[in-house]
């Protein structure tokens, strides 16, 4: 958060909001994704579903996590939780149906982004807020797991897998950027 300011750049204070409000945001999402997964999959006793179940329980200690930072810094979560509640469990359904393999593109496609945008996070911060950067360096490793995860259970065989992630991707982004200002 040293870097120098431009005209309209939000302030420290601000950065630190958007942080905080973006990551709760994309936890809350995460965790909905894999309760929409496992409303498909963990009924039939699908290979994937233990993956997907622990998953979503490191989602969930990233959104403890966050629902505690929230109140302590006096940061307000966005104001698109609803949307977020909604289309998080939608997509993880909706690929779901799919099969597992789309289950695993879904899950691939947005912990890549998360991954970059966390590296971004912490490589803005610099030196500052040590506690919250290695927060987010903690899980930042395990999304990437995450990611890993649904590669080695073949993310890249799902159906249309190029449109998919490619879709999956842009709607992540587009989720990030909304999260960071509403």
């Amino acid at each position: 958060m040293q870097k120098r300011r431009l005209a309209g750049d939000p302030n420290p204070r601000q950065l630190l909001e958007r942080i905080l409000r973006v990551d709760h945001a994309g936890e809350y999402g995460a965790k909905r994704i894999y309760d929409g997964q496992l409303a498909v999959l963990g009924r039939r006793g699908t290979s994937s579903a233990p993956a997907i179940r622990q998953m979503a329980a490191q989602e969930q200690k990233h959104l403890d996590a966050f629902d505690r930072l929230l109140p302590e810094r006096r940061v307000r979560p966005t104001l698109l939780s609803p949307l977020w509640h909604v289309g998080g469990f939608a997509l993880g359904a909706a690929t779901a149906l799919m099969g597992e393999k789309a289950a695993m593109a879904c899950t691939e496609a947005v912990e890549d982004v998360i991954d970059r945008h966390y590296a971004a996070q912490i490589e803005t911060l610099g030196e500052a807020e040590p506690e919250l950067r290695g927060l987010i360096e903690e899980f930042r490793q395990e999304e990437i797991e995450h990611r890993d995860t649904a590669r080695a259970q073949g993310a890249e065989e799902a159906p249309a897998y190029p449109l998919l992630s490619r879709g999956i991707r842009a709607i992540t982004r587009g989720a990030i950027w909304l999260s960071e200002r509403v």
